[in-house]
């Protein structure tokens, strides 16, 4: 599991004041609320940067850092991803799980037999769907819905799953 969740990316700055426009890569943009810090990887290591003030605008949360007051030192952060701790992650409900925990899973059905690797989750709005990378090399899209998901392993790195009649043809 990772230490680290990704939250949003820096989409472009906003204004000549040091704000960032970032664009949500977490389910609920009002998070950014809440956050007292973020971290990004600059090249040169993580720098964690202090939160001080957050708005919204469309899609978008617009932040404010500490310490970063003009567009010419906030450049510098365009395009890079921004993550937070393990600890400062949204509390997950039961039989919730973070993305970034599901894949690289191996997939297996009621039988223990391999079915391929969780190499990605959709959103689709209804429910999620998992993405697939069958034995066969074919994709196979599998909805995260309790039918179809059995059982879902952390710690042993794997999901249970069934297959519902069509999804491989």
């Amino acid at each position: 599991m990772e230490d680290r969740l990704q939250v949003g990316v820096i989409a472009s700055t906003h204004g000549v004041r040091g704000e960032v426009k970032v664009f949500p890569t977490t389910d609920d943009v009002r998070r950014f609320k809440k956050l007292k810090e973020v971290m990004t990887d600059t090249g040169n290591g993580v720098e964690t940067l202090e939160i001080e003030g957050v708005k919204f605008f469309k899609q978008f949360a617009i932040l404010k850092f500490r310490g970063i007051d003009n567009i010419d030192d906030v450049m510098r952060y365009k395009g890079n991803a921004l993550f937070v701790s393990r600890e400062n992650a949204v509390k997950l409900k039961k039989d919730e799980y973070f993305i970034a925990d599901l894949i690289g899973l191996q997939v297996v059905d009621e039988e223990e037999q391999e079915i391929g690797v969780l190499k990605d989750v959709m959103e689709t709005g209804a429910n999620d769907v998992y993405v697939i990378d069958h034995v066969s090399g074919k994709e196979l899209l599998l909805p995260a819905i309790k039918e179809c998901v059995l059982c879902v392993d952390l710690e042993a790195g794997f999901v249970r799953v069934h297959v519902l009649e069509g999804l491989l043809d």
